[in-house]
């Protein structure tokens, strides 16, 4: 993978779409490039953070230059509330597209499963929208009826969403709503926090399903120079020399079967 630059880009929209979530479309050449799975690491105006913040793609437009991040305002000390704050036409500096994304050429004629939940249910759309399939199954999983994107997701395949409070759809997790349904796949997909993905880790493992897994997990250069983001992986890797895999560089994708979580 070609070295990515650092590059100052333009704001074009920003817009609330429920309580802590945020949608902000910007002017990027990394659009062109971005494939689904990969993210963009944001930088504060902030001289005291210099570390940028990781934020998965969410759509994009590669010939419009137009990308596409929806993301939660997780803390004043994050980052992603100054970025909340900020308006159309304002600067950000980013750099990417980063990580390895999903590898679409593996669902051509199969039945597919797209999960997401929580944050991880933005990285879902994009792969949606892309994705060329035998059938096309949506799962995603939301807290409560604030199911933002339900609109897109509604537009690019068939649609089914779980709440914990089930105000929405399935009450519980995404693997409830996939019993609910009576769902079947050749081939998963997933995005969201460790305890979803396990389950779904599990499920495809003990009914031989392909199954591929993007991890969430706290990042510092985004690079895969500091082994701030690791999993323990069953083969050995060659930067480290032990059992265990960089989430930014070797990521956020990965089989299931390559990693232990």
């Amino acid at each position: 993978m070609a070295k990515r630059k650092k590059e100052k880009v333009r704001i074009l929209s920003q817009e609330r779409l429920a309580e802590g979530i945020f949608s902000m479309w910007i002017e990027t050449e990394a659009a062109a490039l971005a494939r689904p799975g990969q993210f963009i690491s944001i930088y504060t105006n902030d001289a005291g953070k210099l570390l940028p913040r990781p934020i998965s793609i969410c759509e994009t437009d590669g010939e419009r230059k137009r990308l596409r991040v929806v993301y939660r305002v997780t803390g004043k000390d994050t980052g992603t509330e100054q970025f909340s704050e900020m308006k159309e036409g304002e600067l950000l500096e980013i750099i990417g597209p980063l990580g390895n994304g999903f590898p679409l050429e593996r669902a051509e004629g199969k039945r597919v499963c797209l999960m997401g939940g929580g944050i991880g249910v933005p990285p879902i759309l994009e792969l949606a929208k892309q994705i060329r399939c035998l059938e096309k199954q949506i799962v995603v999983g939301y807290r409560d009826e604030n199911t933002f994107l339900k609109e897109e997701f509604d537009r690019n395949g068939s649609l089914y969403i779980s709440t914990e409070d089930g105000s929405v759809g399935t009450k519980g997790n995404v693997m409830d709503a996939v019993r609910e349904n009576e769902l079947s796949a050749d081939v998963v997909y997933a995005c969201g926090p460790t305890p979803m993905l396990r389950a779904i880790k599990e499920f495809a493992e003990k009914n031989r399903v392909e199954c591929y897994i993007s991890l969430e997990e706290r990042m510092a250069c985004g690079i895969g120079a500091c082994l701030g983001c690791v999993c323990q992986s069953k083969e050995t890797d060659s930067h480290s020399n032990v059992k265990n895999k960089r989430i930014c560089k070797d990521g956020p994708v990965f089989l299931s079967t390559e990693v232990e979580i």
